[in-house]
């Protein structure tokens, strides 16, 4: 694993578990922030339908108060007693019922068939016995009973809490109550808004986690990329620095040959002129001495051409395009092939890094054309572009080749590889054209790395 993935990883990692943390932390809160205000909301709606229930009680006795504190118990007092309590009605829900001691309903504006029945053994949807529980409630002085009754407007039995108060001196008990069932729907909307909340706070810590994991790779991608760049900034420096050196080497080198082997063999050369002068033409001593001076003549040609093609002089006093037309009168003697030389644009001195990989280029192009090509004609083109950089071009009238298969064969096509690996060195592009009857070899250095090398 690179060291780049391993950060990565190291930065990653942590923050899915903080996110991971964070939103288990989101969803308990969110359960124990629903629980309690679920439980806030109810003990305030109970707290406001008991405030409500003694509204309504104080109501009906500031009504009955009158007739019953006349302290008559005939039956035309309770009857009018009972009729006003019919009459106190609030709502398709709201009304009073009055009971006896015994758990007779004495009346009962909703269900007037329940006047006259004992229902002290009636019991509620919830398995409850909600009249004996209000007539208990009754004899020890009043208060709040909640139970399962049916709802008017529903037939539906729901929650109900009922406020009673006796009338003892009569053995009666009256009460009316509040159907509280509202509540678990408010509840339950309650929780969904609770569960959609906690759902949005979980999505937007999705997604600011997705975000800053995005942003962890993004950057990561982004200092890969700029190690990259360094490393093959690097790879450019040491390649240019490797042919600078062996440019230096060859240079050196031919200056080795050229002030030195080749100055020791024009001296042995010239001694053994001078020693042939004093020897008889007929003597079998000449001869052997004319045959020296011959090879030595042709070491001599070897050396200097050897010179020549490590480091031409020609490139540093004349410039590029002296070197080139004398490289291409040298690899191309004669009448076959035919060589020809063009130049274009407004010459120039280049940097010695720009022509000394011109150079090799089209020498190693020469080379390729004099062993395989065959060809009738070659012809180099030496463009000077304006503000473009230069362009070189060597183009022959061979039989051509398959380049793709030139290039994917590991063994084969070392010296285009050469010649490409050389420009990309110094920020210049190759493109090779081949076919039968013709084969193009292009060069292009742009003005951006000539100007680099001009400040290096």
């Amino acid at each position: 694993m690179r060291l780049r993935t391993k950060i990565i990883l190291l930065a990653v990692l942590p923050l899915l578990g903080a996110t991971l943390l964070i939103a288990f932390a989101v969803v308990r809160q969110e359960r124990e922030l629903g629980r309690r205000q679920s439980e806030v909301v109810r003990s305030a709606y109970m707290s406001t339908a008991q405030n409500e229930l003694r509204h309504y009680m104080a109501l009906a006795l500031s009504t009955i108060s009158p007739l019953y504190n006349t302290q008559r118990d005939d039956d035309e007092i309770k009857q009018q007693v009972l009729q006003r309590l019919a009459a106190l009605d609030y709502g398709a829900d709201g009304y009073f019922f009055l009971y006896d001691l015994n758990g007779v309903n004495l009346m009962h504006p909703r269900q007037p068939e329940l006047v006259g029945r004992n229902l002290m053994n009636l019991r509620g949807a919830d398995g409850q016995f909600p009249i004996r529980q209000m007539t208990e409630r009754a004899r020890a002085g009043g208060g709040f009973v909640t139970y399962m009754w049916n709802k008017p407007s529903t037939q539906v039995p729901a929650l109900k809490i009922a406020y009673v108060t006796p009338l003892a001196r009569w053995n009666w008990w009256f009460g009316t109550g509040v159907y509280v069932d509202d509540i678990d729907s408010v509840l339950v909307q309650l929780e969904r808004d609770m569960s959609a909340n906690a759902a949005a706070t979980l999505r937007l810590i999705a997604g600011a986690s997705v975000l800053a994991i995005a942003l962890v790779v993004v950057c990561g991608l982004y200092i890969g990329l700029l190690e990259l760049r360094s490393a093959d900034a690097q790879l450019t420096l040491l390649a240019r620095q490797v042919v600078s050196s062996q440019e230096d080497e060859r240079a050196h080198l031919s200056r080795e040959l050229h002030d030195g082997t080749s100055q020791t063999l024009v001296s042995v050369k010239l001694l053994v002129e001078a020693a042939l002068e004093r020897l008889s033409p007929d003597a079998a001593e000449g001869r052997t001495l004319r045959r020296a001076v011959d090879r030595l003549e042709q070491a001599l040609a070897e050396v200097r051409g050897m010179s020549h093609r490590l480091r031409p002089e020609m490139l540093d006093t004349l410039g590029l395009p002296a070197a080139l037309e004398q490289l291409g009168l040298e690899m191309c003697p004669g009448d076959e092939p035919v060589f020809q030389m063009r130049v274009e644009g407004g010459l120039r001195e280049l940097p010695d890094g720009i022509k000394t990989v011109l150079f090799r280029v089209t020498q190693e192009a020469l080379t390729n054309i004099r062993k395989h090509a065959r060809a009738s004609h070659v012809r180099l083109d030496l463009e000077f572009l304006d503000g473009d950089g230069v362009r070189l071009a060597i183009e022959d009238d061979g039989h051509g080749f398959d380049a793709e298969d030139l290039f994917a064969h590991p063994r084969r096509g070392i010296g285009l590889r050469n010649m490409r690996e050389r420009l990309a060195a110094i920020g210049g592009t190759l493109e090779l054209v081949s076919r039968s009857g013709r084969t193009a070899v292009r060069a292009l250095v742009p003005e951006s790395a000539i100007r680099r090398f001009a400040k290096s």
